[in-house]
């Protein structure tokens, strides 16, 4: 359905494209805008051969570093709602999975995407601004191996996608994140919306509907989150849950798509494994919980993921098993 919206006395009617090049160039120009500053993207078709992703060609390649000791690796299909999901959308994204099971595959495109990068005198200068004296090469084959996204950007909601990301839980369901891109327009002038925001993206499921505020039926158990992480990683979340369910009577662990929620009577927070840390959503003021919390690092969360959880909330980063007993304690207050 389209839709307008209104801003300081003007009228902007959403603009429906039709052709899908059309579509992708808004994504790729804006790239900075919808990704955020600490986005780096690489115009896929420009720089690459459909030899490296089993012989097709995504549209762009896009590394978030937003979490620089936790960078994100994302290959980006923008694609029109209209174009037939079994046809076309369902094909090409399969190509994808096959591409991040496949080792050799992967080196060739480190090789090239570092090949692109030192090549290109812009990206290189924005790529050792935030990774500083790191090895560019390293940094990149550790993120390629290490995070496995695939980010759809469609003009409107698939009606297929729910069934498919709940019936292909370990590949649609752990692998893709879903946007809505859109563009409205009056006079030359335009304004852009993108659900999620990207700084959202592995919290809210426009696909599945998942609720915050309800315990919910899951296809997603801790083993989905758990899969792919480092053992020492496991093994801290395991110590963590047993200390957590040692001190917090009744508490549940609520698995779902993007999280853990922990609930008792309403959820209070939230953990979202990583490969090498746990990162813990706390539901209290960010001042609070650093005057709390003095081993381990605490991150702002901006206004956008404030807004989204409609609570004041700061994130607990946990690396290692020290410790663990402050932020459980924490935990508990926060439930009370």
């Amino acid at each position: 359905m389209q839709t307008v919206l209104y801003s300081n006395g003007k009228r902007f009617d959403e603009k429906l494209f039709k052709k899908e090049k059309d579509f992708e160039k808004l994504a790729i120009e804006n790239s900075k805008t919808l990704f955020g500053k600490n986005s780096i993207i690489i115009d896929a078709k420009k720089k690459i051969d459909s030899q490296f992703i089993g012989g097709t060609v995504p549209d762009c390649f896009l590394f978030d570093l937003s979490d620089i000791e936790n960078p994100e690796f994302y290959i980006v299909e923008v694609e029109l709602a209209k174009h037939s999901f079994y046809r076309h959308i369902f094909p090409q994204i399969t190509k994808f999975f096959a591409f991040f099971k496949n080792t050799a595959s992967q080196n060739d495109l480190i090789e090239k995407l570092h090949s692109i990068i030192i090549s290109d005198n812009e990206i290189f200068k924005d790529f050792k601004s935030k990774i500083g004296s790191r090895e560019l090469f390293l940094y990149i084959k550790e993120m390629v191996e290490n995070s496995q996204n695939i980010l759809l950007i469609l003009d409107e909601e698939k009606e297929e996608l729910p069934e498919i990301i709940n019936t292909y839980t370990d590949t649609w369901g752990k692998m893709v994140k879903v946007s809505i891109l859109k563009q409205y327009v009056n006079n030359g002038e335009s304004i852009l919306s993108l659900s999620p925001s990207f700084e959202n993206i592995e919290m809210v499921d426009i696909t599945t509907k998942d609720s915050d505020e309800e315990e919910t039926n899951s296809n997603y158990d801790e083993n989905f989150h758990l899969s792919n992480v480092l053992p020492s990683t496991y093994k801290l979340y395991q110590n963590f849950k047993e200390l957590i369910t040692q001190k917090i009577e009744n508490v549940k662990f609520n698995p779902q798509r993007y999280y853990i929620s922990l609930r008792k009577r309403k959820n209070f927070a939230f953990l979202k494994i990583r490969r090498k840390k746990i990162a813990v959503v706390a539901m209290m003021d960010e001042q609070k919980v650093r005057n709390k919390i003095k081993s381990h690092d605490v991150v702002s969360l901006s206004e956008s993921v404030q807004k989204f959880y409609n609570k004041p909330c700061a994130r607990i980063d946990i690396f290692k098993n020290q410790n663990l007993e402050e932020v459980v304690d924490l935990l508990k207050e926060i439930q009370q």
